[in-house]
């Protein structure tokens, strides 16, 4: 037993690497522009492409865990992923960071599903949910983290600490894979046997699909450079649903499809995501650039985030015994949506403690629920055979929902803003807020009707794989 915990640390502490790395670098890019000499509309190329490859490439990654092997693209995309992170701190030029920022969303696009894979073939039963109520509260506490983590390193160090910190953590925890998870028995697939072709029109199409996404304030929503390159985006992800089809062996199996909890909880994690990614983005923007906060008070502001959402995601592991997955996710969610309103009427000079502490709690409460019982659901009738490929989906929908949610509510945010209006800047900021609140009751109806309810049975079986 001490051995299978010690086991979902080991991952757990995989997981909150990466996903710390989705908001580590926001508040250091100031940093970043000056001392790397980026011009200001530029900067988006630091956090773009991590996101865009480990998101694009996650399906990619699941389903070489399930050919290759678990252990084997385990601790092939942590060391990847370590690697050019010492890259990154090292970087010189800005072509030198954001292609080491690349190479590290390959790494963490095979990282992380095999990570989920081999928690979700551990256990079974209420262990199971307890895993992965860690693996949920992990997915959103890393986020409240990063920006806390970024604003020290940056402030005390400098920026690039925030990559460089990454090396020494990869190395204990490569050191403890190998002593700790099992090789795969048996004969493989190779390389060759995943389809290629899909992944890569997967990730042209996300590309192309964010890009005209995030130029839609500076092009207009209905010019032809906007819709044309939508256009372009579901020409590119259509290739890939055709690509699916015929490919022998497919990125995402048929039968996966078929799960309704598997698909309806991607599409609950994508949404849960992009606001929680998006709100921190948003946030980030109003602290520093409207209440005049340095990058590091900044970070304090998150800590009560982080708090909650640890606090709220151990209730939430016991709370799914006894309720139910879908009830502990709509209260989640409901109480996302309300947070979100409260920060869709703050004044343009807002107190911190008067009117954005208690809304920022209740953001955090809302998280921890949202990805405890999310997380359990999705992943609850899930094969071993397929676990690679269904945490490749699930992982997928948490990173495409990243990068959708800051590049809508930046759109949503900065429209029509001048530098220095600060007026149109918080205006702008609310703006984000009631998009958020709205995504929010579109996801209450999601969970309340297309996902089924989960209640664990006690029990576990324990199979390091």
């Amino acid at each position: 037993m001490r051995r299978t915990w010690f086991v979902l640390l080991l991952i757990c502490s995989a997981q909150f690497m990466v996903t710390l790395d989705v908001t580590v670098a926001n508040v250091a890019l100031p940093s970043i522009g000056r001392d790397l000499g980026f011009a200001v509309g530029d900067l988006q190329w630091v956090i773009t492409p991590y996101v865009l490859l480990t998101g694009g490439l996650m399906l990619l990654g699941g389903r070489a865990a399930d050919l290759i092997g678990r252990r084997a693209v385990f601790v092939g995309g942590l060391s990847l992923f370590t690697l050019a992170s010492l890259a990154s701190g090292l970087a010189w030029a800005p072509g030198v960071l954001v292609g080491a920022r690349a190479l590290q969303g390959v790494g963490a696009a095979l990282l992380l599903p095999a990570a989920l894979s081999i928690l979700t073939t551990s256990y079974d039963g209420h262990q199971r949910a307890r895993a992965l109520a860690a693996w949920g509260a992990i997915a959103s506490s890393g986020m409240a983290v990063g920006l806390l983590v970024g604003g020290l390193l940056t402030e005390l160090i400098g920026w690039q600490a925030i990559f460089l910190i990454n090396v020494p953590i990869g190395l204990v925890v490569l050191a403890l894979a190998a002593h700790t998870l099992m090789p795969a028995a048996g004969g493989r697939a190779s390389l060759s046997a995943l389809d290629g072709r899909g992944a890569l029109l997967l990730v042209s199409g996300l590309v192309v699909a964010l890009y005209a996404i995030s130029e839609a304030d500076d092009q207009g929503w209905g010019s032809l450079a906007t819709l044309g390159g939508l256009a372009i985006a579901a020409a590119l992800l259509a290739g890939f649903a055709f690509s699916e089809r015929v490919a022998r062996r497919p990125l995402v199996p048929a039968t996966l499809w078929r799960r309704r909890s598997l698909v309806s909880g991607t599409v609950i994690t994508a949404g849960a995501t992009a606001i929680m990614v998006g709100a921190f983005f948003l946030n980030t923007l109003y602290l520093q650039d409207v209440l005049g906060m340095t990058a590091l008070e900044t970070g304090l502001a998150f800590l009560p985030v982080a708090i909650a959402i640890l606090a709220a995601a151990h209730l939430g592991s016991h709370l799914v015994g006894h309720l139910g997955s879908r009830t502990v996710l709509v209260g989640g969610l409901v109480i996302v949506g309300g947070a979100g309103l409260a920060l869709a009427f703050v004044p343009d000079h807002a107190s911190y403690v008067a009117d954005l502490l208690w809304a920022y709690v209740l953001l955090g409460i809302g998280a921890g629920l949202s990805f405890v019982g999310v997380s359990v659901a999705a992943m609850a009738d899930v094969e071993h055979a397929e676990a690679g490929g269904a945490s490749g989906l699930v992982t997928t929908g948490h990173e495409i929902g990243a990068a959708i949610g800051v590049a809508v509510l930046s759109a949503v945010a900065t429209a029509g803003v001048t530098p220095g209006d600060l007026a149109a800047l918080a205006g702008g900021y609310r703006s984000g807020f009631a998009v958020v609140v709205g995504l929010a009751v579109v996801l209450v109806g999601v969970a309340a009707t297309l996902l089924p309810t989960v209640r664990p049975a006690p029990g576990a079986r324990v199979a390091l794989h």
